[in-house]
């Protein structure tokens, strides 16, 4: 027995991955800055508790610095002078840090102003050809019913349309009768048409896409400024994103530990009446500025907003934050075989021949037996024959017997009587012993073995046989079908396994098919035979030990998993039931982008903590450059604690100011950009965090501000 294997290389339909943008541009910045500007109004900052109490401060200096000259002037105490222009460079630095921080949230924000303005062209209002009374037993005749033009913005729920080929589609809905191409490209950036017919999973059409061929009658299953498109652009634009309840509760602690350092601010007050301080109110005000978690508190929002672009790049539309939040502490994902962890259609990967039977001719009587076969499976028999160097036609003269459900065969009758056949292998032995004739005892145990063999590992066997024109029958051997698994994505899920996320894999088939196929592709389990109800029960199962579930799906039947996962993204193809229950909707309709937005919400996860982390950390050093400034003067021993060797009490103080504004806008591009992501577990993710941005928190700030110090020194009076 000889094995001749072929593993094809089948087209795939993966969507191509956005060009990556560069993170920070000039004109990015001059775009974003009236916006950064328009923000200073303190009924935009009140809702930033930190960078709100930056606002009172810098309003604080500038009525100081404004009425300095008529106060006297600044004090000189302890041999220190305090210069005239002090608290005036102090209010412009504290203004620029709410500008800064304001910037990074315009630039978040205006990234996505681009394919807003591109996705709102897809807007604009149409002419409708709304059916009135539509009945579908008309079966979409126009002259049946009557017509009415109408302005797509003018069309309400339920509202049924007529759409012929060359016209928009004027809002989202159903198929509810026809077929058509339609073109995708305005939104999902596909220049490939796509099929849309009525029934089935592949009946949801967008607002704003083209009818290229045929006719279709659509019913609106959305409302007037609320379709994809309109939820789109607010996404991108920033308008629709709510905090979620991390950032909330990070806001939280941000907001406590600023009220606490407030308090501890009030309270040194007093030391600056003491005659050898040269403590202020501005240097109070300061110090407060630089105590408070300025850096997170800045780029926060920032954060957020980026995280949602990428996933826009990405072409998937969430629902809300939480959705892209919640993707990135999934613990458990569900992903369907067909389509996602394999291509769909067995393919033929083997021929297995029967002892004494040549290979040539059994990859021969195969191709030909497959000459009929319409299906994916027949199409790939002949594609293997043809890669082994064997490319057969049908012979003049012969007459073709195509595949039916019910022989279960597919095959050739040549003109000399020699009848080929391929199908299943019960078919096959009865088509062979029918008229009373039977098979050697022998033959029938070593096929019996291949068919066993291959059911085993997962595949479907297909029996060819011949019966000549003089009679004698023989099997020549077994075609090894099978469904192939997708390039890469055993590493995926290995990956995947390294951050801790179980992979299930759902299917249909039998468990001995789901076993092996799950063990090709390296997924943690499988569910095998699933039913809506049986994948409903199985998220609920993860949920209550904890997990968080996340799941893709297209069909009516997946619309209560989809609605019980945490995250759960429907297909843009699949149905409005789906779309409906799902918190995110891919508009590729690419299963496999689950794994990227997994990934998208790690990584917006990990560059929150990472710049949390950052931020905290870099207040030591200033602890270091302010406070023996400031009490230097009352406790000499503080000297100790000038490790910088910062010029004068006034120059650190103006330096830290200097560094806590301009540390903003050289962590903006990261902000914008993300962490690189990494699969690691929590706990290696942490160790990461507090080893390069808690440490490097640490020690950037101590050379900042020491080299800021070393230009301050140069202005007069410092």
């Amino acid at each position: 027995m000889s094995t001749i294997t072929h593993t094809p290389s089948p087209e795939t339909s993966e969507a191509t991955p956005p060009a990556p943008r560069k993170t920070l541009t000039w004109a990015q910045v001059r775009a974003a800055l009236p916006g950064a500007l328009r923000k200073v109004d303190p009924r935009a900052q009140w809702r930033n508790p930190v960078m709100f109490i930056v606002w009172v401060g810098a309003a604080l200096t500038t009525l100081l610095a404004v009425a300095e000259p008529f106060l006297g002037g600044p004090a000189t105490s302890g041999g220190s002078s305090v210069p005239w222009s002090f608290t005036g460079i102090i209010a412009v630095w504290l203004w620029l840090t709410v500008v800064f921080a304001n910037l990074a949230e315009s630039i978040a924000e205006g990234r996505g102003k681009a394919q807003a303005d591109t996705l709102r062209k897809t807007r604009t209002s149409t002419t409708a050809h709304r059916v009135d009374d539509y009945d579908p037993a008309n079966d979409g005749s126009a002259e049946a019913a009557r017509i009415s033009d109408v302005s797509s913005a003018d069309l309400r729920l339920g509202d049924t349309v007529v759409v012929s080929a060359g016209e928009l589609i004027p809002g989202d809905g159903d198929i509810v009768w026809g077929i058509a191409s339609v073109d995708e490209s305005a939104i999902t950036g596909e220049s490939a048409p796509v099929v849309r017919e009525s029934g089935g999973d592949r009946s949801a059409v967008t607002g704003g896409t083209r009818v290229l061929s045929d006719r279709i009658v659509v019913r609106i299953t959305s409302k007037p400024g609320e379709t994809f498109v309109d939820r789109m652009i607010a996404l991108v634009e920033g308008a629709a994103r709510q905090r979620t309840p991390n950032e909330i509760a990070l806001n939280i602690l941000l907001a406590s530990l600023s009220i606490v350092f407030v308090v501890v601010a009030l309270t040194l007050n007093p030391i600056a009446s003491y005659p050898a301080s040269p403590a202020s109110i501005t240097v109070l005000i300061a110090l407060l500025v630089c105590l408070i978690p300025t850096t997170i508190g800045a780029l926060l929002s920032a954060i957020g907003i980026a995280g949602m672009d990428r996933l826009v790049q990405r072409n998937v539309l969430a629902m809300s934050g939480r959705a892209v939040e919640a993707a990135g502490d999934v613990t458990t994902l569900l992903l369907d075989k067909t389509g996602t962890i394999t291509y769909g259609n067995r393919r033929a990967s083997a021929f297995v021949r029967i002892d004494g039977v040549q290979e040539r001719e059994l990859i021969e009587a195969a191709a030909k037996s497959s000459l009929a076969d319409p299906t994916p499976e027949g199409k790939s028999i002949v594609d293997l024959a043809r890669a082994e160097g064997v490319d057969v036609v049908a012979d003049a003269g012969g007459e073709i017997v195509p595949f039916t459900a019910q022989t279960r065969m597919s095959g050739l009758d040549l003109d000399d009587g020699t009848q080929i056949r391929k199908g299943a292998g019960s078919a096959i032995t009865a088509w062979l012993e029918e008229d009373g004739a039977r098979l050697p005892s022998s033959e029938l145990a070593e096929l019996d073995e291949h068919v066993q063999h291959i059911s085993q590992s997962g595949g479907t066997p297909l029996v060819v046989a011949v019966k000549a024109a003089d009679g004698r029958r023989r099997v020549l051997g077994v075609i090894h079908l099978k469904d192939i698994v997708k390039e890469g994505l055993t590493e995926r899920f290995a990956e995947l396994r390294a951050m801790g996320i179980r992979t299930v894999m759902v299917t249909g088939d039998n468990p001995l098919t789901a076993a092996a196929i799950a063990t090709e592709a390296g997924v943690d389990d499988f569910l095998a035979e699933a039913t809506p109800e049986q994948k409903l029960a199985y998220i609920r199962k993860e949920q209550d030990g904890g997990n968080l579930v996340a799941m893709t799906g297209d069909g009516t039947n997946d619309a209560p998993a989809l609605a019980q996962a945490d995250v759960g993204v429907a297909m843009n193809t699949g149905t409005s039931a789906a779309k409906e229950a799902g918190n995110m909707v891919d508009l590729d309709s690419d299963p496999t982008k689950l794994i990227d937005i997994v990934a998208i919400g790690k990584q917006l996860l990990i560059t929150r903590g990472a710049l949390t982390t950052f931020s905290i950390a870099n207040d030591i050093a200033k602890y270091f450059a302010i406070i023996p400034a400031i009490f230097m003067g009352v406790f000499p021993q503080l000297a100790v604690l000038n490790v910088m060797g910062l010029h004068s009490p006034a120059s650190a103080v103006l330096s830290a100011v200097i560094f806590n504004a301009i540390v903003i806008v050289f962590l903006v591009p990261l902000a914008l950009r993300g962490v690189k992501y990494r699969p690691l577990n929590a706990s290696k993710i942490l160790g990461r965090n507090l080893a390069v941005y808690g440490l490097g928190g640490i020690i950037t700030p101590f050379i900042g501000i020491w080299l800021i110090d070393l230009l301050v020194r140069l202005i007069p009076g410092f």
